[in-house]
């Protein structure tokens, strides 16, 4: 039997080293520099560089790719392990090269992008030399494709592009965007749009505003609101084919919606652990908060929730790299969605409770950690719509029963018992 719960060691020393270097050498970055995704930033660039080229050294740069991509193809159970070391920080996926949105840039570019566009933003993205922007949700729409109305008309060898996006995070760092437009209204709902890689200083593109979010304190947002108008891109930076925006964009939120998820539970381990400082530390009416029993009862219920998502993402990243199609795992990926916000709310509310008047304040991250908990339940498709699709994929399995009544209805139960081994009816149905 294969299955077991047990890292392989040599992996091991190499996430106890990781341990380690978060530590100590990048959460006090964490403390210095602003937007880690800025790599206009000379501060920035002085203190992150240097421990990318340590990460390196270590072969644990951008885990989540193939070595044919420069990655040390760990695969996603790994990533995993890794990726909940790193959630606790702001700077640590960057400098490990894992961070989103350019880990599921980097996988669409791997896909679908022509040699040209793969010599030109592939190799420098997984460098971590540019940055990139997912521009895909609208105003109007929401996440839903199905009712953009960006268009993207192709003109000679050419596409337009006219339309407006909402929430493009990280447009004002990067230099490229891929772009969902629609380029045939009249085709099927899951046909109509396409994706495409448009350069950031194309002529028409307009940051209409940088949109911020409430726990996070760059002095300017990070999401931008973005006006196309007659912006034109080559033919060739379209990726895959006219109408296939649907399957590009699975590419990268099927890996997307779990990393966010293994990133997620470093933050509510994080959460945990300094609950279970404070219950130590604190006293009141002559007690150790450690022996109050509501205390007590709001740490176990804590710590189960986390092993309980934990082992539902390690599982999801295992069945990922064992069957190696997303499509296989589509309900398992939407319940670590479901459940990633809501674990994260519970545990952070009890270190906010825990913690008093000092868990409200801006002097501990637990604001900022418990709006994350509502970005999270947004991200990569709202909760509500995970949870539909989780149901219609175990509907999918169901059989109607063949008779009247349910299966397992006790009486019909009763009479095939009865009936198997030749036993008088104890009385009619």
């Amino acid at each position: 039997m294969a299955w077991d719960f047990e890292t392989d060691p040599r992996f091991q020393e190499k996430l106890d080293w990781v341990d380690r270097f978060v530590t100590e050498e990048v959460e006090p970055v964490d403390r210095i520099v602003e937007h880690a995704w800025d790599v206009s930033d000379p501060t920035r660039n002085k203190l992150i560089k240097p421990l990318q080229e340590k990460v390196r050294e270590q072969e644990l740069w951008a885990c989540h790719l193939g070595p044919n991509l420069g990655g040390p193809g760990y695969g996603q159970l790994k990533l995993a392990l890794l990726n909940e070391i790193l959630g606790r920080t702001h700077s640590g996926p960057v400098v490990f090269g894992c961070q989103a949105p350019d880990s599921g840039n980097a996988e669409i570019l791997a896909h679908y992008g022509t040699p040209e566009l793969k010599a030109r933003y592939l190799g420098p993205l997984i460098d971590g030399d540019i940055m990139s922007c997912y521009s895909m949700t609208e105003p109007q729409g929401g996440s839903d494709p199905t009712s953009f109305v960006t268009r993207a008309v192709r003109d000679g060898d050419h596409y337009v592009i006219n339309g407006e996006k909402w929430f493009s995070s990280h447009a004002r760092f990067s230099s490229f965007l891929i772009v969902m437009a629609v380029t045939d209204p009249d085709a099927p709902r899951t046909r109509r749009a396409s994706m495409f890689v448009v350069p950031m200083d194309t002529p028409g593109i307009e940051i209409v505003r940088n949109v911020g979010v409430w726990g996070h304190s760059e002095s300017e947002g990070t999401h931008a609101y973005i006006r196309y108008t007659d912006v034109r891109v080559p033919a060739d930076h379209l990726l895959g084919e006219e109408g296939n925006g649907f399957e590009v964009a699975q590419t990268r939120l099927g890996g997307g919606r779990i990393h966010h998820a293994m990133r997620t539970v470093g933050l509510v381990r994080a959460s945990l652990d300094m609950m279970l400082e404070r219950a130590v530390s604190r006293r009141t009416r002559g007690k150790s908060l450690s022996e109050m029993q509501m205390v007590q009862e709001m740490i176990a219920e804590s710590w189960v929730e986390l092993e309980q998502f934990r082992l539902l993402v390690l599982r999801t990243a295992w069945k990922i790299d064992t069957l190696q199609d997303y499509k296989k795992v589509i309900a398992d990926i939407s319940a670590v969605k479901m459940v990633m916000p809501k674990v994260l709310n519970n545990v952070v509310s009890r270190a906010i409770q825990l913690h008093g008047s000092l868990g409200i304040s801006t002097e501990m991250p637990f604001g900022k950690w418990l709006l994350e908990s509502y970005h999270m339940g947004l991200a990569d498709g709202a909760t509500e719509l995970h949870k539909q699709q989780i149901a219609k994929q175990l509907l999918k399995g169901a059989t109607p029963a063949e008779g009247l009544f349910p299966t397992v209805h006790l009486p019909v139960l009763d009479d095939a018992a009865e009936r198997k081994f030749g036993l008088a009816p104890k009385g009619t149905w």
